[in-house]
């Protein structure tokens, strides 16, 4: 933690919250960047492949025996024999490949992959994975990759000398799966929706029932959004709609969000992070700071000429203590570019601001949740 970048972090969220407090704009959103469909949910895939074409960075089969197991099953698979010996080559690497399959994929559809090395490779570059059959929860194949390996880092090494930049074990297959199966459930089938908040908030959710149900007043002449819990909104098919369309509208929908009063702190980043609705009651807040400085300056000291004696070292500490502190301020901070400027005003260093912020927690003062990083 610096003292310039918390400068920095403490300059920038006051010239943000000047802008955002002087134009009173709403905290207004659509339903779609609030909210996700629970039936439109990601589902995670992972298979087991090798990587193959790696100029000898693989993994060594000594060390990594289900390598050379793979390998034999793989050849074995293709037709070819493995009788003999065991090989030396370490162009190959085995390694765990992992997808996101998005909502309402349809087979034929490309996704990207991951792969990461599960041995002793030592980097993925180059490599070309091969045919990986990627499955669901539920043990079914959903997916099929195969394809070249995208590493972003790289390791350079001499006899002497070793550079390294990212990471080399892991690397991404863009469009490298291919969907064989298409999830169970169907849009089309269900009979009602399920909003999830992202960020669960009852004032939220109510609001945004309250919007679906006034247009649901205009266009089919009854409301049919109910907040379940603060994260839940379940809305109602009408007979007459088309879902498709339905979802189409609703998320169009603009809501005023809402949002509970935190203040975030990373001690090991320096930065600040304040809402908009943290409060502070008056507080009188001094901060102090103790220096102490210890310098060394040894002396030599010369015998006199003739004098048969010897060269001497001799110590000598200075200690010298500082102590600063700034008169006691007075803090109240009824919204936040007020709070922003006070702590800027009291006229101690920034790195002091999140000790500030945690005695006034600890006070009682902060009209908010106080979150460490």
């Amino acid at each position: 933690m610096t003292i310039r970048s918390l400068s920095v972090a403490f300059a920038a969220l006051a010239m943000l919250a000047a802008s955002a407090f002087g134009a009173a704009a709403e905290p207004n959103a659509r339903v779609k960047d609030i909210a996700s469909l629970q039936a439109g949910r990601d589902n995670q895939l992972i298979g087991y492949g090798l990587v193959v074409g790696l100029q000898g960075s693989g993994d060594s089969l000594r060390s990594s025996p289900f390598t050379e197991q793979s390998m034999r099953a793989m050849l074995q698979n293709l037709g070819i024999s493995t009788q003999g010996g065991q090989s030396g080559a370490k162009n190959t690497a085995a390694v765990m490949v992992t997808a996101n399959l998005p909502p309402f994929a349809s087979p034929g559809s490309r996704i990207d992959v991951t792969a990461s090395s599960l041995g002793d490779a030592t980097s993925l570059r180059g490599g070309t994975l091969v045919m990986t059959s990627l499955t669901g929860a539920d043990g079914q194949i959903y997916a099929v990759a195969q394809g070249s390996v995208v590493v972003s880092g790289f390791n350079a090494q001499g006899q002497a000398a070793q550079i390294t930049e990212g990471v080399t074990t892991a690397g991404r297959v863009p469009g490298g799966a291919i969907i064989e199966r298409e999830l169970p459930s169907q849009f089309k089938d269900s009979v009602n929706l399920v909003l999830q908040l992202r960020n669960p908030d009852f004032s939220t959710a109510i609001r945004i029932a309250d919007v679906i149900n006034n247009y649901a007043s205009r266009n089919h002449g009854r409301r049919i959004a109910e907040a379940r819990d603060a994260q839940a909104v379940v809305v109602q098919k009408p007979q007459t709609a088309d879902l498709t369309r339905l979802m189409a509208d609703i998320e169009n929908l603009v809501v005023e969000t809402d949002t509970p009063a935190k203040v975030v702190i990373n001690e090991r980043t320096g930065t600040i992070v304040i809402g908009a609705d943290v409060r502070i009651s008056k507080v009188a807040v001094s901060y102090g700071t103790l220096t102490v400085q210890v310098t060394e300056t040894p002396q030599v000291i010369q015998p006199e000429p003739f004098s048969k004696g010897q060269t001497a070292i001799q110590d000598q500490t200075d200690i010298t203590a500082e102590k600063t502190g700034g008169p006691v301020a007075i803090i109240d901070g009824p919204d936040l570019r007020t709070l922003v400027a006070g702590l800027n005003n009291i006229g101690v260093k920034p790195d002091g601001i999140i000790a500030i912020l945690q005695g006034i927690k600890s006070s009682g003062a902060l009209q908010a949740e106080l979150v460490l990083q």
